[in-house]
């Protein structure tokens, strides 16, 4: 990764980043690492399985909350959503199952309900006054939502300044306890939807791609800071993946059906390096807890260059949607047209991948090793047994 990020630099997204500062921060972290991988890993214990996860995040992640939010124009709910494993439209921006889905089955829980299925504009109210959070934990992802809070408002999406309000009021009505936090997995995945739009805008230019990212890190920054205040010790960040490679690149300017967005990808590495190096911050400035880091670009990448070997037919197109790469209008909209083979394709439509992609990044992130996700994989942390604070 950090390879990958000094070469964008040559190009300019990290101008003024030498090779030797990377050497010199991330040389701070090796004992860390071995502390965490082995000295945890040996306090690791059956019962302190985390059978909790709490979720934050975009379109990636969302489980249906759109869909029981008014107004909000950012659907999935209709068909052929849903079409490979629900057999119906869930709310869900893919065929199947998501990464959050994925993770469930593996800690061997249920899926989390949708925030706005549960609460939506109720809560607090009496009707809800006794219903707390499921032990299995909750899901505030909302598609089309960015880290920074304009990413989308006009769509009626919930960014991630509200989705922690969001959390924060469940605690404050007693619906979530500190005890049920200290116990969870707290996932957070978002960025692409502002690097995306970064590219739409028409006033882009009044900010660099490194100062647009630079306050996407901030706004991350203080997520972390308000998560771990509460009791989240637990921490996994999902990298965003290949954006210029998706075939809604195909609606951006400048872009082409012929080959990759490099403008976007440069962008996204350098928002990936900053969100690496929150990740491995986390013990170091929040005690207790532990952050790890989903390499989701890298792997993504590792698809595409070898598709036969991971069950792929076809790595550029939406099996569903219609114009070039069947990336210029969204599945299920006017004519769009449906492959027949959805989980041999890496993208399900415009802008999301399949559940077969999905589910092959969910058990490399779960189970891999250290260039898929770092210090650790999701399974080891799932079974730490963290110091109480």
């Amino acid at each position: 990764m950090i390879k990958n990020v000094l070469e964008g630099s040559e190009v300019g997204f990290l101008k003024g980043i030498t090779q030797q500062s990377v050497i010199e921060n991330m040389e701070r972290f090796p004992q860390l690492i071995i502390f965490l991988s082995v000295i945890f890993l040996v306090s690791a214990l059956a019962n302190a399985h985390v059978k909790s996860l709490i979720v934050f995040g975009d379109s990636l992640f969302d489980p249906g909350n759109n869909r029981y939010i008014k107004n909000c124009t950012v659907q999935a709910n209709f068909p052929p959503y849903g079409s490979t494993y629900f057999n119906r439209p869930t709310g869900r921006f893919t065929n199947g199952r998501t990464v959050a889905d994925f993770i469930a089955q593996y800690l061997g829980i249920k899926f989390q309900k949708p925030y706005q299925k549960l609460y939506g504009n109720h809560l607090g109210s009496i009707i809800h006054k006794l219903l707390p959070v499921p032990a299995n934990g909750i899901n505030f992802a909302s598609a089309g939502s960015g880290i920074l809070p304009e990413t989308n408002k006009y769509a009626g999406v919930t960014p991630i300044q509200i989705q922690l309000q969001q959390f924060e009021e469940l605690i404050d009505h007693k619906h979530l306890h500190r005890n049920q936090i200290s116990q969870s997995l707290f996932l957070l995945e978002a960025g692409s939807n502002d690097i995306f739009t970064y590219f739409l805008a028409s006033d882009h230019s009044k900010l660099t791609p490194m100062s647009y990212v630079d306050a996407m890190l901030r706004e991350v920054g203080n997520f972390l800071d308000l998560i771990y205040k509460q009791g989240a010790r637990k921490i996994a960040i999902f990298s965003v993946g290949p954006m210029g490679c998706i075939p809604g690149r195909v609606n951006l300017p400048k872009a082409t059906d012929k080959r990759c967005f490099e403008g976007a990808n440069k962008m996204v590495k350098y928002y990936n390096y900053g969100l690496e190096r929150l990740a491995y911050s986390i013990p170091r400035k929040y005690p207790g807890a532990i952050g790890v880091y989903a390499e989701v670009f890298n792997t993504v990448q590792r698809f595409r260059l070898r598709p036969r070997l991971h069950g792929y037919s076809n790595v550029n197109s939406a099996c569903c949607g219609a114009g070039a790469l069947n990336g210029k209008v969204q599945c299920g909209e006017k004519s769009y047209k449906l492959c027949s083979n959805p989980n041999e394709y890496l993208f399900w439509d415009y802008f999301h991948p399949s559940e077969h992609t999905y589910e092959l990044v969910s058990k490399i992130l779960w189970a891999g090793s250290r260039y898929a996700i770092r210090p650790i994989n999701l399974r080891t942390l799932a079974n730490i047994t963290l110091p109480s604070t």
